[in-house]
Order: structure tokens, then sequence, then C-alpha cells
């Protein structure tokens, strides 16, 4: 499928430098109403919910407490059609523009913040959520389904923060049971703030600080995120090695059942 996407040098540039870029336009018009429509049937079902792929990020994961801020795991494992969008050649396009010939598509989630309830995500790197033992050269191509504001939760950034190394981080709440983290400590009077268009999208890679706020607004909010990246290194051996306590320490009720499930159904994952 053959794409025109295209970046400035100027917007190439500034991602380079600051560590993150808005771009007013990924997804054809004709497709947002199409993608929409799909994730609302998948948060609707809770697909993935008995794989571990469906959780809540921000809270204990109970059947009884409504979910603040429910997110997918790989949303086209259970609707394949997404894979033929053509968002994914243009993501694929930017993608290799900033990283290179051999940055692929590394995987894909979807967040939601229902209407006047949504919880925030708290400042954190995506980096720190992976593996210590890899050296990553990767970016996150966050995609509103709908306008995203500062009321409804836009994607926010500390600019140059992608020159840091991952820094302490703790489970939301410091509860084991949160999948989500949140940084230790943080002065974010820096922050950029980034709306968009519906269609659009944030880049930012591995390390960048970022955040969106809770979602105040009468209507939901909708994000569908995808990752790219040139494959991982091991990490050189003679630097200290990082330890990520924080996922070590987690217990998350959403681990236990994608653990049952993969028990229950080896031919599924494998």
């Amino acid at each position: 499928m053959e794409t025109t996407f295209t970046l400035t040098d100027a917007q190439t540039a500034f991602f380079h430098r600051e560590g993150y870029l808005a771009v007013e336009s990924l997804v054809p018009p004709d497709e947002l109403e199409w993608m929409t429509a799909i994730y609302d049937r998948l948060f609707a079902e809770r697909a993935g919910r008995e794989s571990g792929d469906q959780f809540d990020l921000a809270g204990t994961d109970d059947d009884t407490v409504q979910a603040s801020l429910p997110q997918i795991l790989n949303p086209a494992k259970y609707a394949p059609e997404l894979k033929e969008g053509r968002f994914r050649v243009n993501a694929l396009r930017l993608a290799r523009h900033l990283l290179g010939e051999d940055a692929n598509y590394q995987g894909e989630h979807a967040i939601f913040k229902p209407a006047r309830y949504g919880a925030a995500t708290p400042w954190h790197q995506d980096e720190a959520y992976w593996n210590p033992n890899l050296d990553y050269n990767a970016i996150s191509i966050w995609i509103p389904l709908q306008p995203a504001t500062l009321e409804n939760g836009c994607m926010q950034f500390i600019p140059r923060s992608h020159t840091m190394e991952v820094m302490p981080h703790h489970t939301i709440g410091n509860d084991p049971r949160v999948h989500g983290l949140e940084i230790d400590t943080l002065n974010s009077s820096s922050a950029a703030a980034c709306p968009l268009s519906a269609g659009g999208c944030t880049v930012h890679p591995s390390r960048t600080l970022h955040h969106t706020g809770a979602n105040r607004s009468e209507m939901p909010r909708r994000a569908y995120i995808l990752g790219f990246g040139t494959p991982p290194k091991p990490r050189n051996p003679h630097l200290p090695p990082r330890i990520f306590a924080w996922n070590d320490a987690k217990q998350t009720p959403r681990e236990q059942r994608r653990r049952d499930f993969e028990t229950q159904n080896p031919v599924f994952n494998s």
C-alpha cells in the first residue's frame, strides 16, 4: 500500500532536538470513523480480558470496580482488519524517516479515558516498563481518534528528557497490584502540551518523559498507540547493570490472568 506521508527537515530536526513531535495528520480522514467503530467495539467487549491483554492501567483491575483507564494490548489481535489500514503504512514511513530503514513495527495498544472520570496517566518513561538488559532505539506514535485537548487528556512532554537515563519509577500509588508506573520525582514546569486534531499524532522516543491529564470532558478520549524501533541490542557489559525493581515488585491481576490463560490455552499462545 503506497503512502505520500512526509516530514519536513524542520520537523525532523525538532524531534531529534526536543525528543517529541506533533504531526497534524497521520490517519486518512476516511479511516477515522472506521477505526473509531472498531475501537469502541473492542472496549465494549473488553477484548482480551481473559488473556490479560485488557486491564485497568491506573487501578487494581478489580472486576467489581469500573476501570478509570482501561487499556488493550495488541488490539489488532482481536480485530485483524486493523492491520490493513493506511494509517499503519503512514506510521511505518514516519518511523523509518526518524529511525532509519531498519526500523520496524514492534507492537501496539489502545488506551481509553472514559468521559468525566478517565484517569490521568502519570509522568513516566516508556522504557521503564521494558527489559533493563537491552538498549533501545524506539518510538511511540500516539494517535487520538477525536480532538485531543487539555480538558480530555492530550499528550504532554518534558522537552529534551530523551537524553536522560531511565529515572526511578514506582507503581501508581505504590500499589504492586497496579500495572501503571509513575516517576518518583519530577519538576514538570517546562512541560509542553500537544493538543491535536483527530487523526494527527505525537511521536516520542522511549526515554522522553510524558503524561496525559484526566478526562474532564463530556466525551470519551480514545488513543491508539503504535510502537516502532530498530532491533534492541544487549547493553554494554562494561556499564553498570540496570535494575528496574519497580517491575519486579508487581503482582498484578492482569499478569495472573495471562499466566492462567497460557496454561489453559498453550496452542493459542504458541
